[in-house]
């Protein structure tokens, strides 16, 4: 079957399979296994530096031993510091250096990353989840959009699949489905609703080449979408996360102190901060050391596609097989 779309033209792969950026769980040889395999990986840069170890540069060259296939980057634009937007700028800097030229941004305004990248015919889709975030992203120049629906992993959308796709269609760009999708039926179904590709992180955790901790791919191959809750204790904002014993014991609602300060005008950027701090430090820890550390494993609805512990290859050919 020919899977080439607008999308898989744009960035030269041949399946229109995003592995979506994952803190703490973007590896190098993860990427590298996705771009290989027909797909794309995305570079996660906080993961792949202070998770993985990597120099930034250093860990792109690797990439680059491991496929000669294209892979992305992910950029949050979202001003939270003027240290965190500089380092960015430096990041993508060397990506454009090092033959980077497929992005996804997120949370803040993409139009820089838009404007440095021109000049090598970068690409740059921006993860929206409703259509004003749409019209927005696509106001600063992007060529695609990215739509997290209700069924996605970490930051979770609103919407479903179907709704997001029928309020955005008008903008006549591609759009990709990211939430949900963890085997070959909810790929197809995808497809058939109009998207031009998929984004899946749950789905590609769960792969050898992941770095997770085995406690954490094994908790994604026996929950299911009804194990799948929403948190705000991670970042102040709702998380998808698998329901354990220890997400029952200590409930999923911030305090009422915390809700305050993340919607007040002055305060929200720091308590963001704060927790973007604290929500690091916890998914690195749970995410690396197993079972050993009570805490949160991230996870979408897509773990009802999620049966086994496979290769990245095995998990897209088995999404494409005829």
């Amino acid at each position: 079957m020919n899977y080439e779309t607008q999308f898989t033209k744009q960035v030269g792969i041949q399946y229109p399979i995003i592995c979506g950026a994952m803190y703490p769980c973007s590896n190098p040889e993860l990427i590298a296994a996705v771009s290989e395999a027909g797909g794309i990986g995305i570079v996660q840069p906080l993961s792949l530096v202070f998770v993985h170890k990597h120099e930034f540069r250093e860990g792109l060259r690797l990439i680059k031993k491991l496929t000669k296939k294209p892979f992305g980057m992910n950029i949050i634009t979202e001003k939270s510091s003027k240290i965190y937007e500089n380092r960015m700028k430096k990041y993508l800097e060397i990506a454009l250096e090092e033959g980077v030229r497929f992005f996804v941004t997120s949370l803040g305004n993409p139009k820089w990353v838009v404007e440095q990248s021109k000049s090598v015919n970068g690409i740059v889709y921006h993860d929206v989840t409703s259509k004003k975030w749409a019209e927005k992203a696509l106001q600063s120049g992007v060529h695609g959009l990215i739509c997290v629906n209700n069924r996605a992993g970490g930051h979770a959308g609103e919407l479903s699949a179907e709704q997001i796709i029928k309020d955005l269609k008008e903008f006549n760009v591609p759009i990709i489905c990211a939430g949900g999708v963890g085997d070959k039926i909810s790929f197809n179904e995808a497809l058939q609703l109009g998207y031009a590709g998929v984004q899946m992180g749950t789905r590609f955790i769960a792969t050898t080449e992941c770095k997770a901790h085995e406690d954490y791919k094994q908790a994604i191959v026996k929950a299911s979408s009804k194990d799948i809750v929403l948190t705000d204790k991670i970042s102040g904002v709702p998380v998808s996360v698998i329901k354990t014993e220890y997400i029952e014991r200590i409930g999923t609602k911030a305090n009422p102190l915390a809700r305050y300060f993340l919607r007040h005008h002055k305060f929200k950027h720091w308590m963001r901060m704060y927790y973007t701090i604290q929500a690091a430090w916890k998914l690195k820890r749970a995410s690396l050391e197993g079972a050993g550390y009570k805490d949160y494993w991230q996870a979408g609805k897509s773990v009802d596609g999620c049966n086994a512990i496979l290769s990245s290859k095995e998990v897209i050919q088995n999404m494409v097989s005829v």
